[in-house]
């Protein structure tokens, strides 16, 4: 059984450090495709905290933000496969900090169609199906 549990962590960290590993080869001088996609969604999460909280939050590069993601992704995602759970914190720390920005439901009003599309995505995602339990009769045999 203990080795079941080793190739399903090594499965489950595979996600994270093959999309770290991408994220570094992309890096480059602006920080990459990761970082042209993330930084209008960064930029309106900051407005909406600053907003919220009544504090300023300082200015962020966002090639940092890219860096601290990757360093989270590689090191959590190392550290998890050998059964460690502050690499699984790392791990959670990432998903915290990560799914309010790519997940912005509070920019939209729940009736607008960019709200539904988002929701259905995010849904589809975290929400497993259900399987309809399809349950055969069985003959009796005498």
């Amino acid at each position: 059984m203990g080795f079941i549990s080793f190739v399903g962590r090594v499965l489950f960290a595979s996600l994270f450090l093959l999309s770290a590993y991408q994220e570094f080869i992309e890096f480059g001088n602006d920080g990459g495709p990761a970082a042209k996609a993330l930084k209008p969604k960064f930029n309106l999460f900051i407005k909406q905290v600053s907003k919220n909280t009544g504090f300023g939050v300082p200015h962020v590069d966002i090639k940092t933000v890219i860096a601290a993601t990757m360093f989270l992704k590689g090191f959590g995602g190392l550290l998890f496969i050998f059964s460690s759970s502050f690499g699984a914190f790392l791990l959670l720390m990432y998903l915290a900090f990560i799914t309010p920005i790519v997940y912005d439901f509070y920019n939209y009003e729940m009736e607008s169609a960019q709200f539904v599309q988002l929701f259905f995505k995010f849904s589809q995602n975290s929400i497993p199906r259900r399987r309809s339990k399809g349950r055969t009769t069985k003959t009796k045999t005498n």
